[in-house]
């Protein structure tokens, strides 16, 4: 998903920070093509095969946790892109120099809470490691899990990188 033509760019182009941002990005979104293709080819096959009165025994749980993971990565990829929900009343009456300075406490706070989210959702996945709760079939559940430390580590990612920009804008603008 392209950047909004709006969204300010909070990396320099071409440095390498920001190769290393666009090369994530192509990961995440060719994770994100194979899942969802996966996810459609396995919930037509289910129905099909339903019609067929045959079914996959491991085909529901499946679409369960592929629809898990490509909501996940699909909010990865809508706050790379800056289309992630946000709650903008007061923020564009605001002057441009107050707007970035708020815009850089807010992306710090967002980013606060998806790294305790990650940060929970790491422990929630190594308690499941040590239960031994099952998955389905040969995946166990701690791996079905991975998705949810991962996502909200690369979006508390996101958010950081976006703070730092904005901070980066403001100190130009003073220095102005």
């Amino acid at each position: 998903m392209p950047p909004r033509p709006d969204a300010e760019r909070p990396l320099a182009p071409g440095s390498w920070l920001a190769r290393a941002g666009s090369a994530l990005a192509l990961v995440e979104n060719a994770a994100l093509v194979v899942l969802l293709a996966l996810l459609v080819t396995v919930a037509f096959g289910q129905i099909v095969l339903r019609q067929l009165d045959v079914s996959i025994a491991w085909g529901d749980p499946a679409v369960r946790l592929l629809v898990l993971w490509v909501g996940v990565l699909g909010a990865v990829a809508a706050t790379r892109a800056g289309e992630h929900i946000t709650i903008d009343a007061v923020s564009r009456f605001l002057p441009a120099r107050l707007r970035l300075a708020v815009g850089a406490a807010t992306a710090l706070f967002a980013g606060g809470v998806c790294a305790v989210f990650a940060l929970h959702a790491f422990r929630f996945v190594l308690i499941e490691r040590e239960i031994g709760t099952g998955g389905f079939e040969l995946l166990p559940g701690w791996v079905a899990a991975l998705v949810l430390p991962l996502g909200f580590a690369l979006i508390a990612a996101r958010f950081a990188v976006l703070a730092v920009g904005q901070i980066a804008r403001l100190l130009r603008r003073e220095r102005s």
